[in-house]
């Protein structure tokens, strides 16, 4: 199989490595992020399509290559009302997307499109629900500080000092990194022997995405 993963994600791009399938990258440069709006599921599922459908146009159509696009979106519901949180501009507008996080829960969204040639492109999404401790302005300033918030969407990482900042998950932690793995290989028809940590990782209070923890229903 000849794999590109259209993303310049050092995070998705460590977590493709640990399938140790060859694969080589190219970044869906001709995108345009700004041009999508609508609801966080529209949103995550159309720009992965839009990224892995890119990257397949610009590709020597003799490859034979198979294209995954990856986008994550962070969103806040509620009641009716939905808002998304892309990545952060500033401190200060870290600051606002953290303040607005704190004590509450809301949803990781990360879609997988998957393009070729001979067949119509796939897209899956995962969904994982994160809820935040009550953050405190010390917090707060101690972690844009850190630097860390400025290239992630929601302003923070769960993979990072992020996870401070966190009391639970439910659903894919993976996901909430970036790429949701368990589906990926299944998209892809990929016989391999990763294990996904979802259900073991500390954070995690109900196991929904990958299923791995006995005796526990997801909602």
């Amino acid at each position: 199989m000849n794999l590109i993963l259209a993303s310049s994600s050092p995070r998705r791009r460590e977590l493709l490595d640990q399938l140790n399938v060859p694969y080589r990258i190219q970044a869906p440069e001709g995108v345009d992020e700004a041009a999508v709006s609508g609801t966080a599921y529209f949103v995550s599922r159309e720009l992965a399509r839009m990224k892995a459908e890119w990257v397949l146009e610009n590709c020597d159509p003799d490859e034979d290559s198979f294209v995954v696009g990856c986008d994550t979106v962070v969103s806040i519901v509620s009641g009716a009302r939905e808002r998304i949180l892309g990545k952060p501009a500033s401190e200060a507008e870290a600051r606002q997307m953290l303040g607005s996080l704190s004590g509450i829960s809301h949803r990781v969204i990360s879609a997988v499109a998957v393009a070729h040639t001979s067949t119509p492109t796939r897209v899956e999404a995962e969904v994982s629900h994160v809820t935040f401790r009550k953050l405190n302005e010390a917090d707060i300033d101690s972690y844009v500080q850190s630097g860390d918030p400025m290239d992630k969407a929601g302003a923070y990482g769960v993979q990072t000092a992020g996870r401070e900042l966190i009391a639970s998950i439910r659903g894919c932690y993976l996901n909430i990194v970036g790429l949701p793995m368990m589906l990926l290989c299944s998209m892809l028809k990929l016989e391999t022997s990763y294990a996904c940590p979802c259900a073991s990782h500390d954070l995690q209070a109900c196991a929904s995405g990958c299923a791995l923890k006995e005796g526990c229903v997801p909602d």
